[in-house]
């Protein structure tokens, strides 16, 4: 996960003793590891516990409990993710020893796509208390806050921290090797999209801005979701409109940084992100982008630094249009991202989380304090 690793990094090289508690799931493909093992990474101790059973992302780690209880006890620990059996409990390992925690429900506290009804029950029932015993809920954009905050939780305890962008002095130079993979002209345009191929994704937009711009390549990188999405991309591959102009490559979880520059423009046609990872990789790579306002990272753009369109397919077609039409345009947008990019380093990120540790820590050390007593 970038966002924990990239927080971990910088909060060890601040002094910061850091112990990640994680399953061995590596990918919905390859089985889980039903050893434990422990290694250092980036200066942190991590611990892949045994996961004999799993449901897509949710691993069964029968082991928790021991491992928690067995780790020294922390100051504050960090939830990442919700609704998973590694959450749950090591929430409610946290109560019952009183230590504090930070929930960060990473875009999945809205309910959206698959079985809504069951996650209501179960939100209301065995999963209620995670959110409403964290000390504090770290969100990554206003967009993610306001969810929260519209299911009642204490609106005091939601921080919003942001995400960080990558520094562009980092990010790799345009190759042309996405070009002479697909066989892409030099003259053709291309928009990319990275992230899963699924509903809400905006992803018919872009094929229709192909239907609408004959020269134009779309280059589609993530993995099928199953819920029906791929089944229109394919019928655009055939269509004899946008046939061999649309691409679909597997995400690359190794490097995916390279695809960026080899755009013209990258699109994020989201009906619904709390944040938007891809569309920061892109900023940073110098590559224009478009993105709607129902993507939390729009609030991280100012002018001139992104088009920030409504989710709406005219507006988003509009927006490819004019930015693929406007050399000036897309020299000001590439210049801008980086700008943006500078501006939300994560140096700066994990300022703020740090903040939000300390203020936990001293409120719960206060509370316990007059709580025992003279």
């Amino acid at each position: 996960m970038v966002v924990a690793r990239e927080l971990v990094r910088r909060l060890v090289d601040r002094g910061h003793a850091v112990d990640v508690v994680t399953t061995t799931l590596v990918d919905l493909h390859e089985k889980p590891s039903r050893r434990t093992s422990v290694a250092t990474v980036d200066g942190a101790r991590v611990h892949y516990l045994a996961t004999p059973l799993h449901y897509r992302w949710m691993g069964i780690t029968p082991t928790l409990p021991w491992w928690l209880a067995k780790l020294p006890k922390p100051d504050v620990v960090h939830i990442y993710g919700f609704r998973d059996p590694v959450t749950t409990v090591t929430a409610a390992w946290c109560r019952r020893r009183r230590i504090p925690y930070v929930f960060e429900p990473c875009g999945m506290f809205r309910r959206r796509f698959r079985k809504v009804g069951l996650k209501r029950i179960l939100d209301s029932s065995l999963y209620r208390s995670v959110p409403w015993g964290a000390e504090a809920i770290a969100v990554v954009s206003d967009l993610e806050g306001r969810d929260v905050a519209a299911r009642g939780l204490p609106r005091e305890r939601v921080a919003v921290r942001w995400n960080g962008f990558p520094d562009p002095s980092e990010m790799p130079l345009p190759s042309g090797r996405l070009r002479n993979e697909l066989g892409i002209p030099d003259s053709a345009p291309v928009v990319l999209y990275v992230g899963r191929i699924a509903a809400g994704k905006g992803v018919e937009h872009l094929l229709e801005a192909a239907r609408q711009l004959e020269s134009v390549h779309v280059v589609l990188v993530g993995s099928d979701d199953r819920h029906g999405t791929m089944n229109v991309v394919a019928a655009a591959q055939s269509s004899t409109v946008t046939g061999g102009r649309v691409h679909v490559l597997p995400f690359d979880p190794v490097s995916p940084l390279w695809l960026y520059p080899e755009a013209d423009l990258f699109v994020l046609a989201s009906a619904g992100d709390s944040f938007g990872l891809v569309a920061a990789e892109a900023a940073a790579a110098g590559t224009p982008v478009v993105v709607t306002d129902r993507a939390g990272i729009a609030g991280s753009f100012r002018e001139g630094e992104a088009i920030v369109v409504p989710d709406d397919r005219d507006a988003v077609v509009g927006a490819v249009k004019r930015v693929l039409g406007d050399d000036s345009l897309r020299a000001r947008l590439s210049d801008g991202g980086r700008t943006a990019a500078r501006r939300n380093s994560w140096d700066r990120v994990a300022d703020v989380q740090e903040e939000i540790y300390r203020a936990v820590a001293s409120r719960t050390a206060s509370t316990n304090d007059s709580t025992d007593g003279p």
